[in-house]
């Protein structure tokens, strides 16, 4: 606790120096910093369908960071090293008192929910930026935030609450930029071997190139490692490939956006213990979006199958799999009867996107979930995100 403490007082004074201008020498190592707030109010009305809890997600996050910036000029590079904590707070989760639990400790009553302990994690990390004539490079090593990560993932690999609260990667990601070309791959080390904790790891990539001025290719892809621990022994295999094409024609329709994109979803799945042999759940992705006046309509649409089939199996220990081996929407599971076979899953969104500057996003939205012809769910969404790194790099 005192290196958080200690952290947490160094990010402060950080954030305290006043923003100064370029030194005649520039390759003098300085100080910098970063701070990102992210505020999210999500309530979830799922009593329609059994693929997910009803709940209120409201909470809010501060992430500081402070660090030395290290300008490597006669090779193109810029180095900085950074050192800070996740800061998050759901609202309304304060202890309550053991007599009100009746004499039981429980979830509720642990001090840890107290305002002053609600340091996450640490964030610790190097970040390297080169840039050639055509090409940047850009490489984060250690924990650092999940935001770094700019490759366009389905929601079949990432859903929202795993965004919000599994903040930062642990492990290194690499950054390629082109005029007209992107690509990513990483990896995420989420899980050392331990009497109860498994191993867990995640490879993850993602590219997009601009083919014209309407039309993109693309793909995105994870080879998830969930391996076992002393108590359950074992190895699942999860991987997913997601290649994809997507047409805007916004600036030809006098529309901020107006796009369509088509993917492919292909999992090869292989529990080695309890089945033996590789399960291939797929299906289509149709995305259509129309943008206009920072009002944003977006429909999605997957046809295919139960993208996630051991989502309800016991690990040799007798623990569900669950969201362990599944990070993606539940939704994605297609069936909430133990049905099998294609079926249609649809999100239709509403929301509004205000500009308000470079450092500050707003978006307010209601997501409404359809299976089949059947409804099967609701969000009502607000998001608040500051971030001022745009402050910090060089012109």
């Amino acid at each position: 606790m005192n290196i958080l403490k200690n952290c947490a007082l160094l990010c402060l004074l950080a954030l305290s120096m006043p923003l100064y201008a370029r030194q005649k020498d520039d390759d003098k190592v300085r100080v910098t910093y970063d701070v990102d707030f992210e505020m999210r109010f999500d309530n979830r009305e799922y009593y329609k369908s059994a693929f997910s809890s009803s709940m209120t997600v409201f909470g809010a996050r501060l992430t500081p960071s402070v660090g030395l910036y290290v300008p490597q000029r006669e090779k193109n590079m810029e180095h900085r090293v950074m050192f800070g904590a996740d800061v998050m707070k759901d609202f309304g989760a304060s202890p309550i008192s053991s007599l009100i639990a009746g004499g039981v400790a429980t979830d509720e009553t642990s001090p840890s929910l107290v305002n002053t302990a609600l340091f996450r994690e640490i964030v610790l990390y190097y970040r390297m930026n080169k840039a050639t004539a055509r090409t940047g490079l850009e490489l984060y090593a250690g924990i650092f935030p999940r935001r770094a990560s700019e490759g366009s993932y389905s929601e079949a690999f990432f859903s929202d609450s795993l965004r919000f609260y599994d903040n930062n990667l642990e492990g290194i990601l690499l950054k390629i930029r082109q005029p007209k070309a992107y690509w990513e791959v990483g990896c995420d080390w989420m899980g050392q071997f331990g009497q109860a904790r498994k191993e867990r790891f995640m490879i993850f990539s993602s590219g997009r190139s601009h083919i014209t001025s309407f039309f993109d290719v693309g793909y995105s892809a994870y080879m998830y490692h969930f391996a076992g621990s002393e108590k359950a022994r074992g190895v699942v295999d999860n991987i997913l490939l997601n290649p994809y094409i997507r047409f805007d024609f916004g600036n030809r329709l006098g529309f901020q956006e107006f796009s369509l994109r088509l993917g492919w979803l292909q999992g090869m799945q292989h529990d080695r213990v309890f089945v033996g042999h590789y399960v291939l759940p797929c299906g289509g992705e149709f995305d259509l979006a129309f943008k206009k006046w920072n009002v944003v309509l977006r429909n999605h649409l997957f046809y295919g199958t139960d993208m996630m089939p051991y989502y309800n199996s016991l690990d040799a220990g007798g623990d569900k799999y669950g969201t362990r081996l599944y990070m993606g929407d539940p939704f994605y599971r297609i069936h909430d009867d133990g049905s099998t076979g294609f079926g249609a899953y649809d999100r239709l969104d509403i929301s509004y996107e205000p500009h308000i500057g470079r450092y500050l996003s707003i978006m307010i939205s209601a997501r409404f979930h359809f299976h089949g012809f059947r409804y099967s769910g609701c969000q009502q969404v607000v998001g608040v995100k500051f971030n001022i790194n745009e402050i910090l790099k060089r012109k």
